[in-house]
Order: structure tokens, then C-alpha cells, then sequence
């Protein structure tokens, strides 16, 4: 070959190298450095994914704390604001203007709120009013005494009829005048007659008055309010007669209701002439009690259950019929009635050949408190005795403990002739 087509071929060979750089091969370069670049792109990318989740979250983390902020700044607003005064409105004069009287019982004429519903400005609605210009702010609702409002049994008692023993026609009597009415109105309405409003139940002490009422509470689905009487009795002039009618007032909100008044004695006793003025505050809650149990207003589906063990010192005008139709006397348990007691309560306990015929005749005069003191008293006797079996003779002797005691006067006395 000439020396002319030498110098061509090389030419030709620069020039296809050339080209190969025009179309981006670098010809220093590897494979190792190019997998390393990819490699560290692919870094840079992950972290530059990871950074914008992060300012997503601190984003979303900066709104919650702004919207609390101004949560919290609206709260230190509400802090700082005058208080409200409380009132009643006696009259309403037109949509603009009130009569109220306010907490301290002075009355004003005042504006009303635009805002507010007209229905609900009634005479006699509570109302929140402007410390300065006493206008009518908002409506509020009616407000029960805590002692009243606490009254209402929220849990059901876990006595049932089954447990109230040796009292089956007592039992029968007051689900007839109190259940019925609330359960089957329809019958009643049929045979063209009024239920009963209330019983009322007296007996000794310990005879399972109280546990009947219990019974009716996990029985019935009404609105159960418990209060006893001397609760009722208050100091100031006209505070037992307010918690009276807020009490009925209470059962007429939450009706079908039913009210238990357990020691009614303490503010039903007879009204005397001659009487201090403690006296004479509690006649003004009694005649409060017998204005609510047949007055105008009608008690629909409220029923009353009262409870007292000195039904002799009861006001006639309490137990005249139209306040408590039936007066359901709860005797001192017989024969039968101490046997049925006795094997409730020894049902539930761990025994051994129990004679309970034997145990019934130890026990002539025990109340119902007093047989169940008793089984008390037999298994602490076991317990005392190393064992986890109660035998008979632990049971005679808790008899004889219980009898010791009754005789020496530590437990109460019964008077039986109260109830005769």
C-alpha cells in the first residue's frame, strides 16, 4: 500500500473517534464510575423524598398547634369576659322587651336578644342577663337542686322479687298499684277508673321495706329517684318546699318515673298548734308534699313509694286516700315467711346438713335484718373456727348471739303494736 493510502486510514480512524465523543461516550470512563453515579443519584433522590415527607409532617403538625392556639385564645377570651347575671323573666312586653327579675330580686325592663327563638321566652325561663345593660343574653335551662338531681338511681339494684321472700302478697300489691299503671294504662282506662298514685309501706324495722322498693327499681324500666325524708327538711324558710317541687317537677321531665321516699315520718308528722319554727318549716314542706300528691297539676306517670316504720305519728291528711291509695303493712315474719328468708340467704352460703325447720323455731320474733344478721354471724363463726363449711351448730349459735343481744336491748326494739 502507498504511503497516500496509509495517511487516508488514519485520518479516518481520528475522525471515527471524534464522533464517537460527539455522541457522549466519554472514552475515560468506566462502568464502575457510571454504577457509582447512578448509585449516588439515587441517594440524593431518597433523601430529597425523605426531606419533603418530613416538611409535609411539620407542615400538618404547625396547623394543629395554630388552630389549638386559637382554641386556647378564644377560651382566655371567654375567661376574661364579664360574668352573667342569672334571672327569671316575668313578663314579656313585645319582641323586644322583658320584665325580669334578676338574682338579687330587683326587676328591670330590659331588651331582648334578636337571636332568640320567641317561644322560648316564656315567664318563668331562666335567663342569663348583661352585667351592664341587663339585656337578655341567652336562654338557660331549668336548673335542679344537686341533692335533687342526684337522687335518680342511674345503676339498677341487683335485688329481684325472688330475693324479698316470706312477702308475696305484699309484693303482688305493690306491682298491681305501681308497675301496672305504667306498664298497662290501657286497662284501667278500659274498666273507667284512676291507678292508684302511691303506696305506702309501713312495718318494723328490718322487715324488707326498703328491699321491696330495691325490687321494684331493678324491675321496672321508669326512672327510679330515691330520696329519703329527713333530707327533704331544711333550714331556711321555703328550701324543703322548693326541693319538693323540683323533685316532682324532676319525675314529670323524666316520667314514666317513680319516686321512693324512705323515713317519710321525718317531714309527715302530725301538725301540732304549738310547734317551734324548725317545726313550722317542716309543715310548710309537708303541706308542699300534699299540694304535689293531689293538687292541680297531675301526676300521670308518677308514682310514689313511701316507707316508715311509725305510721302512728303520720299526718291524716297524708294517708287520706287520692295521696297513698294503699298503706301495705309489712309484718314482723311468721313460720313460713322466717323459712323462706332463711333459705334465700343460706342458698348462697357453703352448708351442710341444715335443718331449717329447727333453725325456725329458734327464731320466733327475728326480723328479716335479724335472720340475715344471723347466717352473717354463723359464717363468721365458721371463719373463726378454721372451717369452710357451715354446720348447724354454727348457725345456733349465731341464733343464740343474736337472741343474747335482742334480750340485753342492743338491737332495736319492735313494736309490733304499731302495726297491728
Amino acid at each position: 500500500m502507498s504511503s497516500l493510502g496509509v495517511g487516508r486510514t488514519e485520518q479516518l480512524s481520528t475522525m471515527g473517534s471524534d464522533v464517537e465523543s460527539k455522541d457522549g461516550k466519554l472514552p475515560n470512563t468506566s462502568e464502575d464510575d457510571l454504577r457509582e453515579l447512578e448509585e449516588a443519584y439515587a441517594a440524593l433522590r431518597d433523601e430529597s423524598q425523605q426531606l419533603i415527607n418530613e416538611r409535609t409532617t411539620l407542615e400538618a403538625e404547625v396547623r394543629t398547634l395554630r388552630k389549638r392556639i386559637e382554641r386556647l385564645d378564644e377560651n382566655v377570651n371567654l375567661l376574661k369576659m364579664p360574668p352573667l347575671i342569672v334571672g327569671h323573666i316575668q313578663d314579656v312586653l313585645d319582641h323586644e322587651r322583658a320584665i325580669v327579675r334578676s338574682s338579687n330580686g330587683t326587676v328591670f325592663q330590659v331588651s331582648l336578644n334578636q337571636r332568640l327563638d320567641p317561644d322560648a321566652l316564656k315567664p318563668g325561663t331562666r335567663v342569663a342577663l348583661n352585667q351592664d345593660s341587663l339585656s337578655v343574653i341567652e336562654v338557660l335551662h331549668e336548673a335542679w337542686d344537686p341533692m335533687v338531681s342526684g337522687a335518680e338511681m342511674v345503676e339498677k339494684p341487683t335485688i329481684s322479687y325472688d330475693d324479698v321472700a316470706g312477702l308475696d302478697e305484699q309484693v303482688e300489691s305493690v306491682r298491681e298499684a305501681i308497675e301496672l299503671p305504667l306498664t298497662k294504662p290501657e286497662l284501667f282506662e278500659k274498666v273507667g277508673i284512676v291507678p292508684p298514685k302511691g303506696v305506702l309501706l309501713v312495718g318494723p324495722p328490718g322487715c324488707g321495706k326498703t328491699l321491696l322498693a330495691k325490687a321494684v327499681a331493678n324491675h321496672t324500666d321508669a326512672t327510679f329517684i330515691r330520696m329519703v325524708g329527713s333530707e327533704l327538711a331544711q333550714k331556711y324558710i321555703g328550701e324543703g318546699g322548693r326541693m319538693v317541687r323540683e323533685l316532682f317537677s324532676l319525675a314529670k321531665e323524666k316520667s314514666p318515673s317513680i319516686i321512693f321516699l324512705d323515713e317519710i315520718d321525718a317531714i309527715g308528722a302530725k301538725r301540732l298548734d304549738g310547734s317551734t319554727s324548725g317545726d313550722r318549716e317542716v309543715q310548710r314542706t309537708l303541706m308542699q308534699l300534699l299540694a304535689e300528691l293531689d293538687g292541680f297539676d297531675v301526676l300521670n306517670d308518677v308514682k310514689i313509694i313511701a316507707a316508715t316504720n311509725r305510721p302512728d305519728i303520720l299526718d291524716d291528711a297524708l294517708l287520706r286516700p287520692g295521696r297513698f291509695d294503699r298503706v301495705i303493712k309489712i309484718p314482723i315474719p311468721d313460720d313460713a315467711s322466717r323459712k323462706a328468708i332463711l333459705s334465700v340467704h343460706l342458698a348462697s352460703m357453703n352448708t351442710k346438713k341444715i335443718s331449717i325447720g329447727r333453725i325456725v323455731e329458734r327464731t320466733k320474733g327475728f326480723s328479716g335484718a335479724d335472720l340475715k344478721a344471723t347466717c352473717v354471724e354463723a359464717g363468721m363463726i365458721t371463719i373463726r373456727a378454721g372451717r369452710s363449711v357451715v354446720t348447724q351448730q354454727d348457725i345456733l349459735d349465731a341464733v343464740s348471739r343474736l337472741d343474747k343481744k335482742r334480750s340485753q336491748g342492743t338491737t332495736q326494739r319492735s313494736p309490733e303494736a304499731l302495726y297491728s
